[in-house]
């Protein structure tokens, strides 16, 4: 099962989240960790771990784990892409293929 997890501040992933179900129906691998500015930072630590837990992709985690202190974001990127090859698309790659 391939999940999502969308960590924001404000309310903008319970959002997002709601306008994807809106669209495409609901998506009971999606979660959503939304973080104010007076939130405790280890309960949404917590909520993250639990909703990854929930919607996990394990080769892509692993990898993205495994390369995010060590490489720059867009190379982490492509490395968590290629761990999750069959079921990852990077929407910037996609919107740019449109415009070559």
């Amino acid at each position: 099962m391939i999940g999502l997890v969308l960590v924001t501040h404000g309310r903008l992933a319970d959002e997002l989240v709601a306008a994807l179900e809106h669209v495409v129906g609901p998506q009971p691998s999606v979660g959503a960790v939304c973080i104010g500015p007076e939130d405790d930072m280890e309960q949404r630590r917590n909520d993250i771990l639990a909703s990854v837990a929930r919607c996990d992709d394990l080769p892509m985690l692993i990898k993205l784990a495994s390369v995010r202190h060590t490489e720059p974001l867009a190379d982490a990127v492509a490395s968590a892409q290629e761990a999750g090859r069959k079921y990852i698309n990077v929407a910037s790659k996609l919107l740019t293929q449109d415009r070559k």
